[in-house]
């Protein structure tokens, strides 16, 4: 089995008597563009900053590529684009990524090859010996994204990578996101356009409080996937013991169960092995559900975008 690209287990951050952080467990496999959602002030952004060890964990463990949190080999291998950064304005395009790929300790030649490949790949070509004081916000964030790439990352941690960027530039981005996971590099995305999180995630994980509330496989909002609600009396361990074999993501209030399914044509497939283990079913209802939808029924109306 391959190593996880991270792996952490009741991460939790505190500043003073509040909790940042509460408890957050996650995996995240190689070669996985993974979404990570929530309201703001849920913990993304201190999640991110423990993960790469720019700030300490107050208890709870965790991994990247097989290396505890802050092991400079592994960090040597990650690459990462902040929300808000701050850039040497005075530099030019190519000086910049110059001071990075120096900063990475790469040799000059790859680090020349490196800097007119990427230049070349997030459109700015052109402007290679233009300062970056003389940059639009949508030309930084993809400045930006060229030197997260510069270390051809085994992992890359992208937050809200396409902020300020018209449609071009976000698809551009996206494009690059396809490519780094056909190369078999991960990617961590925390972003508030679930557009764009829908077309390139694998799988996505809302959170709480920095608590990981529901991880789900981006391919269930596929045409053929419904989420599924089921009015019932009567469930029982047994009785759903079952269900994983129609659909994943089950989960119970009451009596009421959700969950998702393949095909709409598996319903009376369902309702029989519910009926015949005693439950008393009142009502199943398929409804395809948007992620923005999703969102909203995870982590309530008034959680935000």
């Amino acid at each position: 089995m391959s190593i996880p690209a991270i792996k952490t287990e009741n991460l939790r951050k505190e500043f003073g008597t509040q909790a940042a952080v509460k408890g957050l467990t996650l995996q995240v496999e190689q070669g996985e563009v993974f979404g990570f959602l929530g309201p703001n002030g849920a913990g993304k952004t201190t999640s991110i900053k423990m993960l790469l060890g720019l700030v300490a964990p107050t208890s709870g463990t965790g991994a990247l590529l097989g290396a505890p949190l802050g092991d400079r080999a592994a960090l040597a291998r990650i690459g990462f684009l902040p929300e808000h950064f701050r850039f040497q304005e005075w530099l030019t395009a190519n000086e910049f990524l110059e001071l990075h790929g120096e900063l990475l300790g790469m040799d000059s030649r790859s680090l020349y090859l490196r800097r007119d490949e990427l230049l070349e790949r997030v459109g700015l070509i052109e402007f290679r010996h233009k300062q970056l004081r003389t940059f639009s916000k949508g030309m930084l964030q993809r400045i930006g994204l060229a030197q997260a790439l510069m270390n051809h990352p085994a992992l890359v941690f992208l937050d809200e990578p396409t902020s300020g960027l018209d449609p071009v530039g976000r698809r551009l981005v996206r494009d690059i996101i396809h490519e780094l996971r056909e190369e078999g590099t991960s990617v961590f995305l925390n972003s508030h356009l679930l557009s764009e999180i829908e077309v390139t995630c694998n799988r996505v994980a809302f959170i709480r409080h920095g608590e990981v509330v529901r991880v789900m496989e981006m391919s269930s909002l596929d045409k053929n996937a419904s989420m599924l609600t089921i009015r019932a009396i009567g469930l029982t361990p047994e009785s759903l013991a079952g269900l994983a074999q129609w659909g994943d993501d089950i989960r119970v209030d009451g009596d009421h169960l959700t969950m998702t399914i393949r095909r709409d044509s598996d319903l009376p497939e369902i309702n029989r092995h519910l009926v015949e283990r005693g439950v008393q079913v009142y009502a199943l209802t398929p409804n395809r559900l948007s992620l923005e939808e999703i969102f909203i029924e995870t982590l309530g109306k008034d959680s935000g975008l």
